[in-house]
């Protein structure tokens, strides 16, 4: 929409004329002076009406096509219309300037600045030509890729950056995905945030997420030997979760995935370390519905042991689907985003866990146990702190407490993993469905371990914390400690 008194009302005077219901409404000139977003309840028939008198008018966006960017110096005759005149041309190309600057009494008395942006193509070297024909032309920058694109266009150039990650995508999808965007950098903005931090967190996300994989992809490995049959491995991804693997001989039993976009990086490492392809997993347990824990299950033919609301979350792409939070803008689009830029690749062959019964550990339901080798686990329900249908895995004999997300040595994390887990943090202010049982959770948690740890300290054991992020730890005078050594491994390259 145009930058002028009046462009509101005007497309709200059309909404309205077709009995259009505007059930949100965002515009802020900080971000994108010319994009406004509307959300809209009406009939079929009415909707039809109202995009078509939009469009009419020219306020319609139907499409985000990279845009041309040309940065040039242009010398014009100290002569009355001159302007006028040169800006008639930029007019007639469609051009949208995004920049000007001309000062008689500055250092260059002679010279206008300008940069624009065109979305075809064809029409910058048509322009240039015309422009040639009749002025000094000094060329800065000229640019077709849409990668600089002027920030007039913010949107534009937003879902360029977006395609960079995602690769070229329809219109109405990238479309939908800014207006998903724009709703969160309201509501945040509403809480006292700045949108252009949301928007950065968002690319943020992506980025890191694609900087880390192939030749950059990295680990933290740990090899706990739990029984003489029975090995442990941890391994920290460079983002998300940890996934670990128990080996037994032939039964190989995989907790958690990683993310989907990691899933190549993750097969060669696991070939690196001795545990096959993905043939030789017997069983895959997921913890929780997040794309870090379960995002490249599709990739293995094994059955994925699930609960049935991690199942559900997977289903209806909300991590707060059967929660407090179940309608939160912010948790359904961090959802959606996350999915799409790791790669989501959900499990094919589901095997659900039965509904829970009247045995007891702690505070939790134990639904099931699940072996390896001469190890039985007890798979615990947890209380839907983190996310709805998050389960716990308990071995008492040998000391190991799978806490997914509800306890984690962040003081394992570095740097690196701790920024990324951050971005999740600011955009859906917490990472927790429900705090309150959260916090419940965790309490619960510590003390089953520290129980368990007095019992095995007397055999000479202790009990290992295996946090859904981070290393494995024990507790030591009340915190987390990484047990064991951990082998840094990176990626073998071409």
């Amino acid at each position: 929409m145009p930058d002028e008194p009046g462009s509101l009302e005007k497309a709200a005077g059309v909404i309205t004329r077709y009995n259009g219901n505007i059930n949100r409404i965002q515009y802020d000139r900080r971000i994108d002076p010319c994009t406004v977003f509307y959300e809209v309840t009406s009939t079929v028939e009415e909707y039809t009406k109202i995009t078509r008198d939009l469009a009419a008018i020219g306020y319609l966006q139907t499409s985000l096509k990279p845009s041309s960017f040309l940065k040039f110096y242009v010398h014009l005759p100290h002569t009355s219309g001159s302007l006028s005149r040169f800006l008639k041309y930029t007019t007639e190309s469609g051009a949208n300037i995004g920049f000007i600057d001309f000062d008689e009494a500055g250092r260059h008395p002679d010279r206008l600045t300008l940069s624009l942006n065109l979305e075809d193509p064809a029409l910058v070297e048509q322009l240039l030509n015309t422009l040639k024909s009749r002025y000094h032309l000094e060329i800065l920058e000229y640019d077709t890729t849409g990668k600089n694109l002027d920030e007039t266009i913010f949107y534009v150039r937003f879902a360029q950056e977006i395609r960079d990650l995602i690769g070229e995508s329809e219109n109405e999808f990238l479309l939908s995905f800014l207006a998903d965007t724009n709703h969160i950098a309201q509501e945040l903005m509403n809480r006292g945030n700045n949108p252009r931090q949301v928007f950065d967190s968002v690319l943020q996300t992506g980025r890191t997420l694609h900087a880390t994989t192939g030749k950059n992809f990295y680990a933290d490995v740990q090899k706990i030997t739990v029984t003489p049959l029975v090995d442990l491995f941890c391994f920290q991804l460079p983002c998300g979760g940890s996934i670990y693997v128990l080996k037994a001989g032939r039964e190989t039993l995989m907790i958690d995935t990683g993310y989907g976009i990691y899933h190549d990086d993750v097969m060669a490492m696991f070939s690196y370390f001795g545990l096959g392809n993905e043939d030789q997993f017997t069983c895959i347990i997921i913890s929780h519905a997040d794309a870090d824990h379960c995002g490249a299950g599709g990739f293995f033919p094994a059955d994925a042991l699930m609960h049935t609301g991690t199942r559900d979350i997977i289903k209806t792409s909300n991590r707060a689907y059967g929660s407090r939070s179940e309608h939160s803008v912010l948790e359904a689009f961090y959802t959606k985003m996350i999915n799409l830029f790791s790669r989501f690749h959900a499990s094919k062959k589901i095997t659900c866990l039965p509904h829970a019964g009247t045995e007891r550990r702690s505070i939790f339901p134990v639904l099931a146990t699940v072996t390896v080798g001469d190890i039985s686990l007890e798979v615990l329900e947890g209380l839907g702190g983190h996310t709805h249908g998050q389960i716990y895995l308990y071995c008492q004999k040998e000391g190991l407490l799978f806490t997914a997300d509800a306890v984690i040595n962040f003081a394992s994390l570095n740097p690196e993993r701790a920024r990324y887990n951050s971005l999740a943090d600011f955009l859906v202010t917490s990472v927790n469905v429900d705090s309150d049982l959260a916090r419940k959770e965790r309490k619960a948690l510590l003390e089953l371990a520290a129980k368990t740890d007095e019992h095995l300290t007397a055999h000479g054991k202790r009990c290992r914390i295996c946090g859904g992020h981070g290393a494995v730890s024990v507790m030591e005078n009340a915190k987390l400690v990484s047990c064991g050594e951990s082998i840094h491994y990176i990626a073998l390259g071409d």
